[in-house]
């Protein structure tokens, strides 16, 4: 990287792998010089983390939309505790991002807010198979939105995915409220 050039977005997951596999070598090999490379590691995360927060300090406007709007950024920001953003609102547009995919599969995503520490996304399979595939490779849509939601606001507890049913009133009101109720107006009626 010495020329400047940048890397692209499967590089950096590739290296990302890589590098979560070395640190799982690393935690589960025990001994010495594991310990001062995991140590190694922390300090460099920590040096790196106060780094990016005076690059923020007094950032202007622009400046934070434009890391806040950036993948990688934003997840080197919320690592470090420093994304300008609420957790509530970078819940929201983790759910708006997947939106497009689960249309394209015949479902919908909508966002309806947060409750305490519990995101809340009410999760359409639209009957297009998208219920138990939409992730792409086979995973379950509900745990693709669990997973991104979580990703983007680890401050959150958990995700709450209200299921399409769930979330409508009943189509139809039951015969036999219809019938009780005719019924104990018919006495008053005759009166």
């Amino acid at each position: 990287m010495a020329d400047g050039a940048r890397l692209a977005d499967p590089a950096i997951e590739a290296r990302l792998a890589r590098l979560d596999e070395l640190l799982e070598g690393l935690e589960s090999g025990g001994g010495p010089l594991s310990a001062e490379s995991l140590e190694s590691v922390g300090l460099l995360t920590e040096v790196y983390g106060e780094a990016l927060a005076r690059m923020l300090d007094g950032a202007d406007a622009a400046l934070l939309d434009r890391v806040a709007g950036d993948e990688l950024l934003a997840h080197l920001l919320v690592l470090h505790s420093l994304h300008p953003e609420p957790p509530e609102r970078r819940a929201e547009r983790a759910v708006a991002r997947l939106r497009p995919a689960v249309r394209e599969r015949g479902g919908d995503l909508e966002w309806l807010g947060v409750e305490g520490e519990v995101a809340r996304v009410r999760v359409d399979s639209g009957g297009g198979g998208c219920g138990s595939g939409c992730g792409g490779g086979g995973g379950d849509v509900t745990e693709v939105v669990r997973a991104t939601v979580l990703a983007a606001a680890p401050e959150l507890r958990s995700v709450e995915a209200v299921t399409a049913e769930r979330a409508k009133p009943p189509a139809f009101v039951p015969l036999a409220t219809l019938t009780t109720r005719r019924g104990a107006e018919r006495p008053q009626e005759a009166r």
